[in-house]
Formats: C-alpha cells, sequence, structure tokens
C-alpha cells in the first residue's frame, strides 16, 4: 500500500494507531493521545490529525457502545459535550492556517500536564466543585480547543472529572461522548476548510479497523491485566514523547 504521508509508511501508521486502540480498550481513554505524538514524531500534528480523525470516531462509538446506564451519566455531565465543539472550530481553524511546528511545543505541555495531574487531585482545581457550570464551560472550551489543535483533551477532562469525583464507568462514557463530539465538530471543520479529501478517508479506512481490532482486544485485556501497569507504561512512553517533541522543535528551530 502506498505511504499515507511522505515520512511515515502505511506499516508504521498501523503499528501505531494499534497500540494505541490497545491502551484505549485497556484503560477506556489515550487513543489520540497515545497515536498523535507518536505520529508527530515522523510527521507534523496537523498530518498526524488528520490521518487519526477516522480511526477515533470508530474508536469512540466502540466505546460508548460498551457502556450502559447513559441517562445516569450524561444527566448531570451533558454541558461539558455541549460546550466542547465551540473550542475545537477555533483550535482546528487555527491549526489549518499557521505552521504546525510550534504546536509540538504545545503538545509536549499538553502531555506534561496529563502527567501531573493524572493520579492526585490539584488543589488549583478545587474551584470546579463549587462553581460546577462555570467549570464545564472553561473546561469544555479549552479541551475542545486542545483537541482542534494538538488532538488531545483528556488532561483537562481527567483534572475536571477527579475534581468532580466521578466514578471510573462514568469517566468513560463521559469522556468518550466528549471526544466524539470533538471529533466530530472537527472533520467538519476540517471539511470546511477543504483539507478532508476522498483519498485520505480512504487510506485512514484500514487504519480505523486496525485500531477497532486493537480496541477489542484491549477491552478484553480490561479485565484481566492490571490496568496500572498499562499507566505506568503509557506514562513513561508519553515522558519520553514530551522530551522528544521538544526536541525536535528546537533543532528545527535552530
Amino acid at each position: 500500500m502506498p505511504p499515507l504521508l511522505p515520512e511515515t509508511p502505511w506499516p508504521l501508521a498501523a503499528a501505531i494507531l494499534a497500540l494505541a486502540g490497545l491502551v484505549h480498550g485497556t484503560l477506556g481513554v489515550g487513543f489520540p493521545l497515545t497515536a498523535t505524538p507518536l505520529l508527530a514524531v515522523f510527521t507534523d500534528v496537523r498530518a498526524a490529525i488528520l490521518l487519526t480523525l477516522l480511526p477515533t470516531v470508530v474508536v469512540n462509538v466502540l466505546s460508548i457502545a460498551r457502556g450502559g446506564r447513559w441517562s445516569e451519566s450524561l444527566g448531570r455531565h451533558w454541558p461539558l459535550a455541549v460546550l466542547i465543539p465551540a473550542g475545537t472550530v477555533l483550535g482546528t481553524a487555527l491549526l489549518a492556517r499557521v505552521d504546525p511546528a510550534p504546536f509540538r511545543l504545545l503538545l509536549a505541555a499538553v502531555i506534561g500536564l496529563y502527567l501531573l495531574n493524572r493520579r492526585e487531585r490539584h488543589p488549583a482545581f478545587a474551584w470546579v466543585r463549587r462553581h460546577r457550570l462555570a467549570a464545564y464551560g472553561l473546561f469544555g472550551l479549552a479541551a475542545g480547543f486542545l483537541a482542534g489543535t494538538v488532538n488531545v483533551m483528556v488532561p483537562l477532562l481527567v483534572i475536571l472529572g477527579l475534581e468532580l469525583e466521578m466514578p471510573p464507568r462514568v469517566m468513560v462514557q463521559v469522556f468518550n461522548l466528549c471526544f466524539l463530539t470533538g471529533k466530530l465538530t472537527q472533520i467538519g471543520t476540517f471539511a470546511t476548510l477543504g483539507a478532508l479529501t476522498p483519498a485520505l478517508l480512504g487510506a485512514a479506512a484500514p487504519l480505523a479497523l486496525v485500531a477497532a481490532a486493537a480496541l477489542l482486544v484491549g477491552m478484553r485485556l480490561r479485565e484481566r491485566i492490571a490496568v496500572e501497569t498499562y499507566r505506568t507504561l503509557l506514562r513513561r512512553l508519553l515522558a519520553v514523547l514530551a522530551v522528544v517533541l521538544v526536541a525536535q522543535f528546537l533543532l528545527e528551530r535552530g
């Protein structure tokens, strides 16, 4: 199969998306967070986002379909998903018009934020419990903007989920709905700007199947393997990728 991107052959892209699908299936989150920085090592952030659009939608839909008791989850947290599209439109429009190289730094910063706040509640965000609607608005817009520019919104969602003390099941359901809402908005924005082509979608379709297969395997592993082991490996991988992305940016500017 011909290369999807000048620097990224299909087998390499398939391996990256398979890993991301496995991580997402095991943890309930993590597909764009894993796939985007890995692809960005071999190409630019914009190309990485375009390549993962269709696979991400498939992963989110399958993750949502596996959940249950949606009325309970969405009854309290639906405003978050509603406000994400506005931020996604802004971020996607910006990404489509500017040099994507600086977004390597932004992506590294997002990963750092994720690593610092994944396990513990941060005192700086304690206000979200007192001002829930304002928190939905701020976190929704900011998460959408990050999704539009660097294809990653989960760090802010994790912070919000921890501060609101969401149960794990609710986190997975609400997060994947947010991912899907943001991704569909991003697809619409890219299509309006002419960045999506039938050739691109056709090339991404087999990658979506690879990601879906790996996702299903990860879902099975979720019940058999300690999730904390995967979380530790993911954190270490992301730490290395953050350093690589910063180094690449500095080398490009040097």
